[in-house]
């Protein structure tokens, strides 16, 4: 997929209406300081598109990413981040659920994993409620470069094991860094748009 064109069109916070997108959306959910918008700016071939932050919890909205025209990619707001207010996370929660059970549009959902460790009560929350929703969430496992080539399989089993994912669940090990699983993931983006 050759990045052409990307325009942030739509910034939805709680209280806003979701848009009625008539392109597919693919959406990137992961807790606050997982890498999204790392993995996020990689994807569109941009160096900081999607505002990457050293404060975690900074995405408090629902940000609609229009690329080529031709998809969305959907920048969930980051869970999980313990010094957002009890309140403030159950809104987004609501936010999240809303976008989840309104979209027409929504065709996969990317759950963004830190590949150094087991995923959290948040992460395994997160998983249980996409499916929950409908959906087989596709597994990214960020921050590769930061453990041994030697590690991978033993950290993916561990992701795998912690979520009790479902069997046929796909996971890809990604890198903003190096960019390895960036062209994975964008062939898979595309099979799924063109589903």
């Amino acid at each position: 997929m050759v990045i052409k064109s990307v325009n942030l069109e739509t910034v939805c916070g709680v209280t806003s209406k979701l848009p009625l997108n008539m392109k597919p959306e693919i959406a990137f959910a992961g807790k606050s300081n997982v890498g999204k918008s790392s993995l996020l700016n990689v994807l569109i071939n941009r160096k900081s598109y999607a505002r990457t932050s050293a404060q975690p919890g900074k995405t408090q909205t629902i940000n609609f990413y229009n690329v080529n025209d031709a998809l969305y990619y959907v920048d969930l707001p980051g869970y999980g981040y313990a010094k957002v207010s009890q309140t403030e996370r159950e809104k987004w929660g609501k936010m999240i659920e809303k976008y989840l059970k309104v979209s027409k549009q929504l065709r996969a959902i990317f759950l963004l994993i830190d590949i150094r460790h087991a995923p959290s009560a948040n992460d395994k929350l997160m998983y249980e409620w996409i499916l929950g929703n409908g959906f087989h969430p596709i597994i990214i496992a960020t921050k590769l470069d930061k453990i041994n080539k030697s590690q991978i399989n033993k950290h993916i089993k561990e992701i795998l094991d912690t979520l009790e994912a479902e069997k046929d669940t796909i996971i890809i090990p990604f890198s903003a860094e190096t960019k390895q699983g960036k062209e994975e993931i964008l062939t898979l983006i595309e099979e799924i748009i063109q589903d």
